[in-house]
């Protein structure tokens, strides 16, 4: 595995604006922790209001989160004049999530000229391994 390369405070502001830009993510409270060149740490507060029954976390926020963090793991390596689309995003729960800070890791395991595969973990506030996922994404010029 190679060793990622650290962004600039330019590069990363430019990230943190681009989240800035999303309502969705605003709505769900998501949160960039982390980001290299390749790679992105997202988070989020599991809030009531995004609980199911039982209390357990909606898995629709926990592919949220996941998502969002492997669409700002592929920015921070694009050009600036360049967009992506998802191709496909295979998901597997491996426990609920109840409480606490949800966090998403996401890393690219490949860059092509037109598709960036990635992989994703997500953690729930005790560190525990809630969720993988594997995802591709096209380049888009």
């Amino acid at each position: 595995m190679t060793q990622l390369q650290s962004l600039t405070t330019a590069e990363f502001a430019r990230l943190q604006e681009i989240l800035a830009g999303v309502p969705f993510a605003q709505l769900l409270g998501v949160s960039l922790v982390q980001a290299e060149r390749g790679a992105a740490t997202l988070s989020l507060p599991a809030r009531p209001d995004l609980q199911r029954m039982d209390g357990i976390l909606h898995g629709g926020v926990i592919f949220s989160l996941m998502d969002t963090a492997a669409a700002f793991a592929v920015h921070s390596i694009l050009e600036t004049e360049e967009k992506t689309l998802t191709v496909d995003f295979t998901l597997h729960f491996l426990r609920p999530a109840r409480a606490g800070k949800l966090t998403a890791h996401a890393r690219v395991l490949r860059a092509g000229r037109r598709l960036v595969t990635l992989s994703i973990e997500a953690s729930d506030g005790h560190g525990e391994l809630i969720a993988t996922a594997l995802t591709t994404y096209a380049r888009k010029r």
